[in-house]
């Protein structure tokens, strides 16, 4: 029994991309049933806007420190805080089953002390706790519970930690992510910073060509049983254009949405219906824009974000896909389903953003979006499976230990 994975903890920073990073891999290994969530928050009032580039938890000591000196009451009052998050929060508003294993809508802070504690008092009787962490904001927490409790965790980081590797069991991180090694990325930075960006890779480094997320068979097989009747009937072929926003190595404005109304109207011809949804992200011009030009078209539905969020469905049932190249994540859930994926706006992006892109376009799972295709047309690739060989990963690195896992 104490050497059985039962058990999974995810160390979560509030945005949904990495968070559904850490859910897919726990949803992989059949542990969505024995999941806690926790999360670590970052301070964002006044000043602290501008510490973005400290560590989280050199972040709140200073925080703390301020509130004392300005403010003594607030350490009182917000002692054992507890942080509320809403169904659309904790998975980038997706409609994935895993929600229905966590009980409790109020997610506590994540406190490293308290985590590693309850793995060692409760080893004999329920097993190691595997605790996966994504994103910058979490590194501190998983490395602290795997010094405090070392014999009893088995942790696992999503994204590249950026120093000392060995901090951790296992490390996922995405190929791209170490494109600053690469012949084209060395000319970027100066040679005595390398290490200090992206170590080399180690041993217990695991690398994705995408990111991991909750897409698999089930979960597909699921949306296209619900949303049967909205899309099963439409006219083929279903083109789903997903659009997110942009980022700091992948900027565009009303730029792109101007070429991506003159290219989805030429294509236009050769679909049976559109689909177009705008993420979060999107700015406000670039939807306005969409809108506008096809909000009366016949064949195109935009979805107003009101009604249930479409997403599985789109990924279950649709004919080919459109998106925009800022956004890693859908664009690797894409790529699962094995159907033409058009990405527009890979020419905007730089650094390990642009790597990526040559990535898939090499190993033929993407296209660049023209607006000269035809959407009747298809390729056939492998679809992406880096969730599913990622939870093989961990398993074998679980074997290595001595231990195993048991759903």
């Amino acid at each position: 029994m104490h050497r059985t994975v039962r058990r999974a903890v995810i160390i979560g920073n509030g945005f949904a991309g990495a968070e559904n990073q850490c859910f897919g891999l726990v949803r992989a290994l059949g542990l969505s049933h024995r999941l806690s969530l926790y999360r670590v928050h970052r301070p964002k009032n006044g000043i602290n806007k501008w510490l973005n580039f400290l560590p989280v938890s050199t972040h709140k000591r200073l925080d703390r420190l301020k509130s004392q000196i300005f403010d003594p009451q607030s350490i009182i009052s917000s002692h054992g805080k507890k942080s509320v998050a809403r169904t659309d929060d904790i998975l980038g508003n997706k409609c994935l089953m895993i929600l229905m294993f966590i009980d409790q809508s109020e997610i506590l802070e994540a406190d490293a002390d308290l985590i590693a504690t309850n793995a060692i008092e409760t080893f004999e009787k329920n097993g190691p706790l595997l605790v996966v962490a994504s994103g910058r904001d979490t590194i501190s927490v998983a490395t602290s519970i795997k010094r405090l409790a070392p014999d009893h965790v088995f942790t696992i980081q999503i994204q590249h930690p950026r120093s000392n590797l060995n901090r951790f069991d296992l490390i996922i991180t995405p190929h791209h992510d170490y494109y600053p090694l690469t012949p084209e990325g060395k000319k970027h930075i100066p040679w005595f910073l390398h290490g200090l960006i992206t170590p080399n890779q180690g041993k217990n480094v695991m690398l994705t060509l995408g990111a991991l997320h909750q897409v698999d068979s089930a979960a597909l097989q699921h949306a296209a049983s619900t949303f049967h009747d909205e899309l099963a009937l439409l006219s083929k072929p279903l083109l789903v254009v997903n659009i997110g926003g942009p980022i700091r190595h992948c900027r565009y404005g009303g730029d792109l949405a101007r070429e991506l109304t003159t290219s989805l109207m030429n294509v236009l011809p050769s679909c049976g219906s559109v689909r177009i949804s705008f993420s979060r992200r999107t700015p406000h011009q670039v939807s306005e824009m969409l809108v506008k030009e096809f909000c009366n078209h016949p064949k195109v539905y935009i979805w107003d974000g009101k009604d249930r969020n479409p997403h599985m469905g789109h990924l279950a049932l649709a004919d080919a896909f459109l998106i925009t190249a800022d956004s890693v994540s859908m664009i690797s859930e894409a790529c699962t389903t094995g159907k033409p994926v058009y990405v527009i706006g890979t020419e905007r992006c730089t650094w390990k953003f642009s790597y990526f892109h040559k990535c898939l376009q090499e190993r033929g799972m993407v296209r660049p979006f023209t607006g000269k295709e035809n959407i009747t047309e298809t390729w056939i690739y492998p679809p992406l499976r880096d969730t599913s060989k990622a939870a093989e990963h961990v398993i074998k690195a679980l074997a290595e230990r001595g231990w195993k896992l048991h759903p």
